[in-house]
């Protein structure tokens, strides 16, 4: 068995503040023996604006927030999903909100830029986000293997379209990632039973990493990061705060499982 664990923040507008504190919680993640670690969705910058992410783009293979993960990997010997980070894009206005994964050695083996953009109007808060005005989405799934199996990738959003975790399923994902920072409403609403269905949908484990707190723009995110077990278990979860869950992955569990009760062989409709 491996030991993953997701990491959760309230990050601010200061990016090098934020690395601090994500490089604390890796530490402490390395040191309980996780080998699989996943930072949350903007880790390293919650902006004042949605314009500071642009501002704070980076080169794919260069700037602070690459060098940091990769720093990291290596240092500790662990294998990290770094949550999102912002790269540039072909538009120079947008950047992609891009899931880098780095392997224990600290090289950068994935890349998956978010599919899914969150431009809605919450009528309970008055909150309207429009993330297409400063990200430009990807488009193509990511499943890569890891020494814990075929691992998943996927980014908040993401998580309302089933059919793209059918594709990962579909490519052998075993374990999903999935770097978030839910809203305070579509949290307490949706973010659990959602979770959980996408573990239980797949017969996979699901490593649920968000920002959970108060952020400096006034931003409240829902927290609540949990890891799940193909048969919808929450097998750890931290309401809200920063700090780390933990919990270890039975590939040989998870084999049997899909053995015993084959669903996902069992589709009809493609």
């Amino acid at each position: 068995m491996n030991k993953v664990a997701a990491i959760q923040m309230a990050s601010g507008p200061n990016v090098s503040a934020n690395l601090i504190e994500a490089g604390r919680l890796l530490a402490m993640a390395a040191e309980s023996g996780a080998q699989l670690v996943v930072l949350p969705e903007n880790f390293a910058l919650m902006g004042m604006t949605e314009q500071d992410k642009v501002e704070q783009r980076e080169r794919e293979g260069a700037g602070q927030i690459q060098e940091f993960l990769s720093r990291q990997a290596e240092r500790h010997e662990i294998w990290i999903v770094g949550g999102t980070i912002p790269l540039e894009s072909p538009d120079s206005g947008k950047i992609r909100a891009a899931c880098l994964v780095y392997d224990a050695a600290g090289r950068q083996v994935a890349r998956y830029d978010k599919i899914h953009l969150f431009d809605v109007a919450l009528r309970e808060s008055g909150e309207e986000y429009n993330e297409s005005a400063t990200i430009q989405p990807g488009s193509v799934p990511v499943v890569l293997d890891t020494p814990f199996g075929r691992l998943g990738l996927a980014v908040c959003y993401d998580l309302r379209f089933p059919e793209l975790f059918r594709t990962l399923a579909g490519q052998g994902a075993e374990l999903i990632a999935l770097p978030a920072a839910f809203t305070a409403i579509t949290g307490r609403a949706h973010w659990e039973v959602l979770v959980r269905a996408r573990a239980i949908e797949n017969l996979c484990y699901l490593i649920a990493s968000a920002q959970g707190g108060y952020h400096v723009s006034g931003r409240i995110t829902h927290g609540d990061s949990m890891i799940v077990d193909p048969w919808g278990a929450v097998l750890d979860r931290l309401p809200s705060g920063s700090g780390i869950v933990m919990a270890e992955i039975d590939s040989r569990e998870l084999h049997d499982r899909r053995r015993a009760f084959p669903a996902l062989e069992h589709r009809r409709l493609a």
